[in-house]
């Protein structure tokens, strides 16, 4: 399932249910906890989890939401933080089969709060998600502030060459691209709150 086959209120139902959960409502925790095993199982088959592991990285989730519920706010959306972990545990069940299977011993603390080295395939995989990302969210922005991040940040084109090819002059390509950078950066925080 894709975040564009989620009906929008089943994130408002879950963003309350977690507020709900979080203020000790056992039922709404129940739900919100039942809600997330299929989301987590499809984030874990969408970052390559072998189908044999997918139950693996929904418990792993489920017991990171448990101790991570207090950290969410339920002034941001519930769905980008929970998938922010679920892709997290994938990452890690991925990191467990390059070693052959072999399991990590963790510190709960030192798990959740520390990113380990990204290893080979790992590394490319989300480095190509990051900028699936990233390009979705640039494809946002204004044409002018777009053309400024694209070619100068992105593809690292000089002021002159992205002068030449977009007929801005360097001054307004400054401009638009710090107001194209700035206005990535809020976007962008919406979705990496520091839960993944």
């Amino acid at each position: 399932m894709s975040e564009d086959d989620i009906p929008d209120d089943r994130e408002a139902r879950l963003a309350a249910g977690m507020a709900a959960a979080q203020q000790g409502d056992a039922d709404a925790y129940r739900f919100v906890l039942h809600q997330c095993v299929s989301i987590i199982a499809a984030t874990a088959r969408a970052r390559g989890v072998d189908a044999g592991r997918i139950d693996d990285v929904v418990q792993e989730t489920l017991i990171t939401i448990h101790r991570a519920r207090a950290t969410y706010d339920p002034a941001r959306p519930f769905l980008p933080w929970l998938r922010a972990i679920a892709s997290r545990r994938a990452i890690d069940s991925l990191r467990g089969q390059e070693r052959h299977g072999r399991r990590e011993v963790h510190d709960a603390f030192a798990y959740d709060t520390h990113a380990d080295p990204a290893p080979g395939v790992v590394h490319e995989l989300e480095r190509r998600d990051d900028l699936r990302h990233l390009s979705a969210v640039v494809e946002t922005l204004p044409e002018s502030q777009r053309q400024a991040v694209r070619h100068l940040a992105l593809e690292e084109r000089s002021l002159g060459e992205t002068a030449a090819l977009t007929g801005r002059s360097k001054i307004a390509l400054k401009v638009n691209l710090h107001r194209g950078i700035r206005a990535l950066r809020a976007k962008l925080a919406g979705t990496y709150d520091d839960h993944g």
